[in-house]
């Protein structure tokens, strides 16, 4: 495949275009937390059982799962400014529909709509690239890919608080205007890219994968309420197993697949993919975790008895630290390269998780995990994108960041799915509720911290950042060097009016 040079943008962007983005991105993040506030009312409001409830949020994950990879590619070939759109106009269509149904099938269907949206940050990552200049680039990433975490943080108070003072349904008109903005400002303030990937959309790969990745989130996301060693989740369990490798195979004989395995196969792209699910299963364990035990009644002898309005705005720190972080990502980035800031935000982690199996007893304790979690994970989450981009072509970024996108989705799936099962497994029967308890709460951090462990050790397999070629400086030659113009040397010119450009970074 060919593709246009990125090493200077192509068209002009407006000083706009970043803030947008990233304003999308929080917007469609939000998403995935919309219904938290009113997880535990959701068998009432759609009158059903708690597991057919549950499915209202696991459509949206494993539709964004599915659409992530498969809008990126198509943004690729056919523009990502126009994909961007769609999947917004799928996420308005869904919230609309969810807001005018209580019938659990209808809301399904709206909330997998819903889901599209979150290919948007791997689109925008991908504008972000064919658009900016070098030197605006690498902050500008790190704000898009923070924003997936940050919306979902910042969304929690607010939800709650609607959910608390109106009819739950007012939640999916909010989220469907929002939508309306975020495509309003798209039009106006972001072009189209002018990079394109050659070839055809791989009709049969978008299903076989999509295939594949239902049949491998299904049991994950309901492995607890099925049962991890029953028929249906080990058949399941199976069943992806052999479409995926039958995906893959397809995948590799084909001159334009939807996913580049060859590529996908480098070892830089590998392992911050691997990487990539360790943070996801370990940002969605405080999330899971410190509402519950802010919400827990005193009479438990260790629930803080906070109400949902008081747990969110507690919890709003963990995405406020995030964006806060963006800045400081940057120089350190460029500085040292993203590996480096990555291993950083991998250690603040840990440590966040480590000191929180002490920092249980009080709210104010709460407040300090979220603080020292989210700059760790705006970090982490800011490296990511920089790591991709700088191993794949132009070409191929929609697609890489889509599958890197997908990698933290399923991470966070395993994390709801395992933290899930720890405290079921660890819950205390009072009078016929299940009240989980701080065995499970711990046990829970626990598994965080190990995750950030593994993470820890993948990311040191990740090649040496070096210049890319563009940049890499040789020492002067005495022709070239300045003053030396006689004999057809060449005398070195500054533009006056040049920036400084800050060292970028490639893998091999």
């Amino acid at each position: 495949m060919t593709h246009t040079s990125t090493d200077q943008p192509t068209a002009r962007a407006s000083g706009a275009l970043v803030p947008v983005l990233a304003f999308v991105g929080i917007v469609v993040s939000v998403m995935q937390t919309l219904l938290v506030p009113v997880i535990k009312d959701l068998p009432q409001l759609l009158g059903t059982e708690p597991s057919n409830a549950a499915w209202a949020i696991t459509s949206t994950l494993i539709s964004g799962a599915v659409a992530t990879p498969i809008m990126g590619r198509l943004g690729d070939l056919h523009g990502k400014r126009g994909m961007l759109i769609l999947s917004l106009a799928a996420m308005v269509m869904g919230a609309l529909v969810s807001a005018l149904t209580s019938d659990l099938l209808t809301m399904i269907a709206g909330r997998a709509l819903q889901g599209f949206a979150m290919s948007a940050i791997p689109l925008g990552i991908g504008l972000m690239r064919d658009l900016l200049p070098r030197e605006r680039l690498g902050s500008a990433m790190a704000i898009m890919s923070s924003s997936m975490g940050v919306g979902g943080s910042l969304a929690l108070p607010a939800a709650a608080l609607v959910a608390q003072h109106t009819d739950w349904h007012t939640l999916f008109y909010g989220a469907a205007g929002l939508g309306v903005l975020c495509i309003a400002l798209t039009l106006l303030a972001v072009p189209e890219s002018p990079t394109r990937a050659q070839g055809t959309f791989d009709v049969l790969g978008a299903i076989g994968l999509s295939a594949g990745l239902v049949l491998f989130l299904l049991p994950i996301t309901k492995g607890s309420d099925w049962g991890w060693a029953s028929e249906t989740t080990l058949g399941l369990f199976a069943a992806a197993a052999v479409v995926l490798v039958l995906w893959g195979v397809m995948e590799l004989h084909l001159k334009a697949p939807l996913v580049d395995l060859r590529t996908t196969a480098r070892p830089a792209v590998l392992f911050t993919n691997l990487a990539s699910m360790t943070v996801g299963i370990s940002f969605l364990a405080a999330s899971l975790i410190l509402p519950q035990l802010l919400e827990l009644p005193k009479a438990t002898g260790y629930g803080l008895g906070q109400s949902m309005v008081v747990a969110g705005l507690l919890m709003a720190p963990l995405g406020l630290t995030m964006m806060l972080t963006t800045p400081l990502y940057a120089r350190l980035s460029a500085k040292h390269s993203p590996k480096a800031t990555l291993i950083l935000g991998m250690v603040i982690i840990a440590i966040g998780y480590g000191a929180g199996l002490g920092l249980m007893s009080a709210p104010w304790q709460s407040l300090v995990i979220t603080v020292i979690l989210g700059p760790g994970i705006g970090l982490a989450y800011s490296s990511l994108p920089a790591l991709i981009t700088g191993a794949v072509r132009a070409s191929e970024t929609g697609a890489a960041n889509g599958l890197n996108t997908l990698m933290r989705s399923i991470g966070s799936s395993a994390s709801s799915a395992i933290i899930g099962m720890v405290i079921a497994n660890t819950a205390d029967d009072v009078n016929g509720v299940a009240v989980p308890t701080m065995h499970g709460f711990r046990v829970s951090f626990l598994i965080a911290t190990g995750a950030m462990a593994i993470g820890l050790l993948i990311t040191l397999f990740l090649p040496r950042a070096r210049p890319p070629h563009h940049i890499r400086r040789r020492p002067p030659s005495r022709r070239t060097r300045p003053g030396a113009h006689r004999g057809g040397g060449v005398r070195a010119r500054r533009d006056p009016q040049a920036q400084p450009n800050p060292p970028t970074f490639t893998y091999e």
